[in-house]
C-alpha cells in the first residue's frame, strides 16, 4: 500500500529539521514514510545547497558568549550567515546558542572541532547543513573559544555582532569592575593586556612606521630612533588594555582604575570577537 502523506507527518518532520512544509512533505514522499530517511534526505539537500554556496561570503551574522561553573569557564560563539535579515531572526540565534551549550560540554578547543561535537546524535557541521538546506544561506562557525579562570565576565554589544570574554584572577570586589573591563575590550579593541605582551612583529612594524614618519618630517638621523621608542610607547598606551584610557574616565588607565578599586585584581587574558573584523 502506497504511503499517504499526513498533516502530521509533515509537522512533526518540520518540528525536527526545521525545513518548509514542501520540502518536509517531498522528502516523506520520497522515503516512503520513513521518518529517519526522511531527516537524511533533508540533511543531504542541505549539504548539496552547501556545496553551492561554499565561495559565498558569509559576513553577517551573531556573536554570543556563556560563563558557567560559578564563573570559572566561559565559552564564546561566532555563528556567520550572509544577511543580517536572517542574522536577526529568534531561530537564527537559537542556533548558535543550542551549539554554543553542545561545545561547553565537550573539550573542543576551536570552531573545526566545535563542527565535529554530535547533538542529538548527528554532528554540529551536519546540523549547520541541514539548517543551509532550510534557509538557503552559507552558515558557518568562524570563531570559538573556551577557557577557565577563577573568575571570567563577559559581554555582548547588543546587536550580538561584538562581544568580550576577560579572565581574572579572583572574583572582583565589585562586580561592576568587571563588567567595566569586559565593554572597555569591546569599545577600545587592544592588541594585547600589556606592553610586553605585544607580538615582536607588531612591535617592529609600529617602529617602522614611526622612523619613516620622522625621516618624511625632515628629523636629524641621529634622533630617529628616540623618537621612533617615543611613538612606540604611545601606541602602547592607545593600543594595550591595561595602558589605555578608561572609557568611563579618561583622567585614568585601565590598570589605575582596577587598582583603585580592587589592587588585589588582576586580568590574566581576555578575547574580542567582531563579525565587522
Amino acid at each position: 500500500m502506497a504511503y499517504k502523506v499526513t498533516t502530521a507527518d509533515i509537522q512533526k518532520l518540520r518540528k525536527a529539521t526545521g525545513a518548509g512544509m514542501m520540502d518536509c512533505k517531498n522528502a516523506l514522499i520520497e522515503a516512503d514514510g520513513d521518518f529517519d530517511k526522511a531527516v537524511e534526505i533533508i540533511r543531504k539537500k542541505g549539504k548539496a545547497i552547501a556545496n553551492k554556496r561554499a565561495d559565498r561570503e558569509a559576513k553577517e551574522g551573531v556573536v554570543f558568549t556563556k560563563v558557567v561553573n560559578d564563573g570559572k569557564l566561559g565559552a564564546m560563539i561566532a555563528l556567520n550567515c550572509e544577511t543580517d535579515f536572517v542574522a536577526k531572526t529568534e531561530k537564527f540565534m537559537d542556533f548558535a546558542k543550542k551549539i554554543l551549550d553542545a561545545a561547553i560540554e565537550t573539550d573542543a578547543k576551536n570552531a573545526e572541532e566545535v563542527k565535529q561535537i554530535k547533538v542529538d546524535g548527528v554532528t554540529v557541521q551536519e546540523l549547520i547543513n541541514e539548517q543551509i538546506g532550510v534557509i538557503g544561506e552559507k552558515i558557518d562557525i568562524p570563531f570559538y573559544v573556551k577557557d577557565e579562570a577563577e573568575y571570567i565576565e563577559s559581554y555582548v554589544h547588543m546587536n550580538n555582532k561584538l562581544a568580550s570574554l576577560v579572565l581574572f584572577n579572583k572574583k572582583p570586589a565589585d562586580l561592576q569592575i568587571g563588567k567595566d573591563i569586559c565593554m572597555q575590550v569591546v569599545a577600545m579593541n587592544p592588541v594585547a593586556l600589556d606592553k610586553n605582551d605585544v607580538p615582536e612583529d607588531i612591535k617592529e612594524k609600529e617602529l617602522e612606521i614611526a622612523r619613516e614618519q620622522a625621516r618624511n618630517e625632515g628629523k636629524p638621523d641621529n634622533i630617529i630612533e628616540k623618537i621612533a621608542m617615543g611613538r612606540l610607547n604611545k601606541f602602547y598606551q592607545e593600543a594595550t588594555l591595561l595602558n589605555q584610557q578608561f572609557i568611563k574616565d579618561h583622567k585614568k588607565s585601565v590598570k589605575d582604575y582596577i587598582q583603585e578599586n580592587d589592587k588585589d585584581l588582576q586580568v590574566i587574558k581576555f578575547y574580542r570577537f567582531s563579525l565587522a573584523d
